[in-house]
């Protein structure tokens, strides 16, 4: 059994390394602690690296972190869930609410017989995102996947999405509609930053992970049709230096832009907010496919270029059009049409006018329902609803096991 510094009242897992600079980080960043204000503490279980503390213990907060270096991407999953289970095991006497944010975290907390509320933060579904990064995964893996989602989808108490396209796609795989808590990420406004001083004269701005389905490769070639604005420079500033990020410095130099495309990488948030807040425009050109749209998304990086009066050029989607009101905020238009989106690019570059009445607009939309303060106040809210329910759950007694054949990470 794991030996716990702490008797946690609450629990916050995560199949994420915490802290990065990943949207996904700053998601924990904002929860987790709210989830320990409204329980008096509690225990934080995520990823972590050789860099990282195993285990640290902040005021009355206790971190562990799995650190086990498994480079095939399920047989870290399962390994990560087993160690989860034995801090479950730690930690039965004392639990009253958890708090996870994906299947390899959810079978050992909505076991049988437990006495907590178990609330699953759906953000997106490893069966619909994993053939995006692992195109070789069996469609019999993706099937038990699947399986143990449902799961734990039937099993939790409450169900949080960011998006009312997430939640209807919930909806559609069985999940009962009062289950469902939809609470959009939010953003703190930014007030005005000092320029970088390394900052091109002009420049547009795209920030955060560099997937395919983010769409950066629409927005180079997009970009490749605005050379005649010898002014215009692209920032690109990336999560990590990924292999797709080094596929796209790639592309950028095919299409002879090397000289006009700007790459910055893993920047702190501090380091980010004056490239964002003394940008032109942010683009959010993200890809029409089934994570996108079956699945839904909910772009932090929208939010926040809003929160610091920055006009978003994005894609027309579903879950964007939850953020962005096209003319108002921003532009929307035809996802992965490279010559679509230069033209709204094109088009609000010579109509600073337009971006004035944008930027005042987008401001306005965070400050009204998408600070992070809402977020967190629609989350404790749930978390108080808990609170009053009878602690016997688990009405499901097996968890489906997961086999990671045909999945090489």
């Amino acid at each position: 059994m794991t030996t716990l510094l702490r008797s946690p009242e609450s629990l916050y897992a995560a199949y994420d390394r915490f802290p990065t600079q990943k949207g996904a980080s700053t998601h924990i960043a904002r929860f987790a602690p709210a989830l320990f204000r409204h329980a008096g503490g509690g225990l934080l279980y995520v990823l972590g690296d050789s860099s990282m503390p195993q285990r640290q213990l902040e005021e009355n907060v206790e971190i562990v972190r799995f650190r086990r270096e498994i480079p095939n991407f399920l047989e870290r999953a399962i390994a990560f869930q087993s160690a989860l289970s034995r801090i479950v095991d730690a930690a039965r006497g004392s639990l009253r609410i958890a708090h996870f944010r994906d299947p390899w975290s959810g079978p050992p907390l909505v076991t049988a017989n437990r006495s907590w509320a178990a609330v699953y933060e759906v953000n997106a579904l490893p069966s619909i995102e994993l053939p995006n990064a692992f195109p070789s995964v069996a469609p019999r893996t993706l099937a038990k996947i699947r399986a143990v989602e449902l799961h734990c989808l039937e099993a939790c108490d409450a169900v949080v999405t960011p998006s009312r396209t997430t939640a209807s796609m919930l909806e559609r795989l069985g999940v009962n509609r009062a289950k469902i808590t939809v609470i959009p990420n939010g953003a703190d406004p930014v007030p005005s930053q000092p320029r970088p001083v390394d900052a091109p004269e002009r420049y547009i701005l795209y920030f955060g992970a560099m997937q395919r389905w983010q769409g950066v490769d629409t927005l180079l070639r997009a970009f490749a049709r605005l050379t005649d604005l010898d002014e215009l420079r692209l920032v690109v500033c990336g999560s990590a230096r990924s292999r797709d990020a080094r596929r796209l410095e790639s592309l950028a130099s095919k299409l002879g832009l090397s000289d006009r495309v700007v790459w910055q990488y893993e920047l702190h948030d501090r380091e980010l907010r004056p490239w964002l807040a003394n940008a032109e425009l942010s683009v959010a050109p993200l890809r029409e496919c089934a994570r996108n749209v079956e699945q839904g998304c909910a772009p932090l990086k929208i939010v926040e270029s809003l929160a610091a009066g920055v006009p978003v050029v994005a894609s027309n989607l579903p879950p964007v059009r939850e953020i962005v009101t096209d003319g108002i905020e921003g532009r929307l238009v035809v996802p992965d049409r490279p010559a679509d989106l230069a033209r709204a690019i094109r088009v609000l570059l010579h109509s600073p006018q337009r971006r004035e009445e944008m930027s005042i607009a987008a401001r306005r939309r965070v400050e009204e329902s998408l600070t992070w303060d809402h977020a967190l106040a629609a989350l404790t809210a749930l978390y108080e609803r808990l609170d009053s329910l009878p602690h016997q759950r688990g009405r499901i007694a097996l968890r489906p096991e997961i086999s990671i054949e045909g999945a090489r990470a």
